[in-house]
């Protein structure tokens, strides 16, 4: 592990601590400073011939977040490091994967061009938002996914198989559902979810099990303004669900999210710290879990040329979502 450096932007350095800690190793230095008109500035210490590693998740303010991880590529890289693998935890601009209609971007593809031309080798990150991203980028990218994680808290809760009920919020989601019940059991439940607008969705039906008197566990890839997760909730309230719990790997709350998911009936919301949670976002029935080993333990594996998939075991190659 001697050439192996690990660097932290300034998205979520505590993730980056907790990253170097597992691997008991020191993070770099690295000075970051904001110029008074704005623009970033940075300095690193020596890195010739390492193994460099930029932990930095391109979460809000997603332009500042993803200049500065641009920037610190480029140091690195005119710094003769041996070889840059950009690790983004959350990657910021992922819902726009695809053209859905005229004259409009396809912006998770210019982000891929962009941190492939600043110079990174590789691209380690977590849950994108539609899997087909990895093929965005013209560099090797190990997708992780924080389901173990998720599965592990929920297991602990020993929720009566016949009382657990997972349910997709969406019909996209199906496969993340399909997924956490075959490691956690239960029934399946399916959100018939019709988008009106971009801040306004109608759901009206439940497909599958009965929620009456049951524990609803809800999962998705991130809980962003919190609109649909909030109606997908007091739906399975207004079924007779007993308890609500949902879960995701991402907490961007946006926009009115706390405020929606304060006055929800929610019993916990679980969310992993890919995104950093200001104090002025967390409520009393929030948990936020650490996916820094699963990190960690990629980022020996990259360096020490292993396999990543070894991590999740033959039980979690395949479904892509859990």
């Amino acid at each position: 592990m001697r050439e192996l450096k690990i660097f932290s932007g300034r998205a979520n350095p505590e993730l980056s601590q907790k990253i170097a800690s597992f691997l008991h190793l020191e993070l770099g230095n690295v000075k970051l400073s904001t110029f008074p008109d704005g623009e970033y500035h940075c300095k690193i210490e020596d890195v010739r011939g390492r193994d460099v590693f930029l932990v930095q998740p391109t979460c809000p303010p997603v332009n500042d977040t993803l200049m500065e991880l641009l920037i610190l590529i480029d140091t690195c890289l005119r710094a003769s490091a041996e070889r840059i693998t950009a690790v983004i935890p959350y990657y910021g601009y992922a819902r726009q994967d695809r053209k859905d209609e005229g004259r409009v971007p396809i912006t998770a593809k210019l982000v891929a061009n962009m941190v492939t031309r600043a110079g990174a080798d590789r691209v380690l990150t977590m849950d994108l938002h539609a899997a087909q991203i990895q093929g965005f980028f013209d560099v090797p990218v190990d997708h992780m996914y924080a389901a173990r994680v998720l599965n592990d808290h929920f297991r602990a809760m020993n929720i009566p198989n016949d009382q657990l009920v997972i349910v997709s919020p969406d019909e996209g989601s199906i496969k993340r559902a399909v997924g956490h019940a075959k490691r956690l059991g239960g029934e399946i439940a399916i959100i018939d979810k019709r988008r009106l607008s971009a801040e306004h969705v109608s759901q009206e039906n439940i497909i599958g099990g009965s929620l009456e008197g049951k524990v609803a566990l809800m999962f998705d890839d991130m809980i962003s303004t919190a609109g649909s997760i909030v109606g997908a909730a007091e739906l399975c309230k207004k079924k007779g669900a007993k308890q609500i719990h949902v879960a995701a790997s991402h907490g961007v709350f946006a926009g009115r999210a706390i405020e929606r998911l304060k006055n929800a009936p929610i019993d916990s919301i679980v969310v992993t710290d890919s995104i950093p949670i200001p104090p002025e976002k967390m409520l009393p029935n929030m948990v936020i879990l650490s996916v820094a080993p699963i990190l960690a333990e990629a980022i020996k594996r990259i360096h020490q040329h292993k396999s990543i998939s070894a991590i999740f075991g033959n039980d979690d190659v395949g479904d892509g979502e859990a």
